[in-house]
């Protein structure tokens, strides 16, 4: 995780922001644990979803329009790594900004999860990820250090050339929920690994259209800087790896299971 250059350059720190953030994820997850234990939801076994993604920012120097508090503008967001739309798996994201910023909780509740601001410090950013309520899942917490300058420091600085820091990762749904598998599973940003065997899902409620969904970025503004996956192997050999690894994770939890009923006593 970078670390943060906050209290360097703002003289401000974010611990009481991030102790509330804490503690406000402490409860969500307390009260899911609870639901699920009062109305149990019906998972799909032996099936893992995957939804690469990739998460960062642009960030633009704004040349003679730069003053003392807006040197730059910037971009931070969360994306399918193919720039697929997200819409279906996330319901919004909360981006956590500098104390120093107005209103620096930024909640975004469509696709594109994204945001763009303009100053001069670098920061640390929290993205917090709400998925959709029939996934049934748990917040995750994304951290990403907001870079304005090049690492070279005798690098020029170019009002067209911006400083791009962005991240590859994985939304990984382990035995994922009926409603949620029936539903995403033929989406192009998921694949799916695995098999559900003989459950008896529905094709997906979810109608998907011919037409670009307004939520993708494969037309974005700044599509040009974005990082491209798709177009090397990069993506098709971490696909590959994980779907070794979800192989080798079922195999052993069979073993496990067999050794269990080995040891379980029978009936009198």
């Amino acid at each position: 995780m970078p670390q943060t250059v906050v209290g360097k350059r703002f003289g401000i720190e974010q611990t009481e922001v991030s102790a509330i953030q804490r503690l406000q994820r402490a409860k969500t997850a307390r009260l899911l644990e609870d639901q699920e234990k009062k109305n149990p939801i019906k998972r799909v076994k032996n099936v893992e979803l995957s939804v690469p993604i990739a998460y960062g920012t642009i960030s633009f120097w704004l040349g003679k329009k730069a003053d003392d508090l807006h040197s730059h503008k910037w971009t931070v967001y969360i994306r399918s790594a193919t720039n697929e739309d997200l819409g279906p798996i996330i319901s919004k994201v909360v981006f956590q900004l500098h104390p120093s910023f107005n209103n620096p909780t930024r909640v975004v509740e469509s696709a594109p999860f994204e945001l763009s601001e303009s100053g001069w410090g670098e920061f640390e950013i929290s993205m917090t990820v709400f998925f959709q309520k029939d996934a049934a899942e748990k917040t995750l917490e994304l951290f990403h250090h907001l870079k304005l300058y090049h690492e070279d420091d005798n690098a020029p600085q170019s009002t067209k050339k911006p400083v791009v820091v962005e991240s590859y990762d994985e939304l990984v749904f382990q035995e994922p929920t009926e409603a949620f598998y029936s539903r995403v599973k033929n989406l192009p940003a998921v694949h799916v690994n695995g098999s559900p065997g003989e459950l008896n899902v529905s094709s997906g409620a979810l109608e998907i259209s011919n037409e670009r969904k307004r939520g993708d970025t494969k037309d974005h503004q700044l599509g040009q800087w974005f990082g491209k996956y798709s177009e090397t192997d990069e993506l098709t050999s971490i696909m590959g790896a994980r779907q070794q690894v979800q192989k080798e994770i079922a195999k052993l939890k069979s073993m496990l299971d067999s050794e269990a009923m080995k040891l379980k006593p029978s009936a009198p």
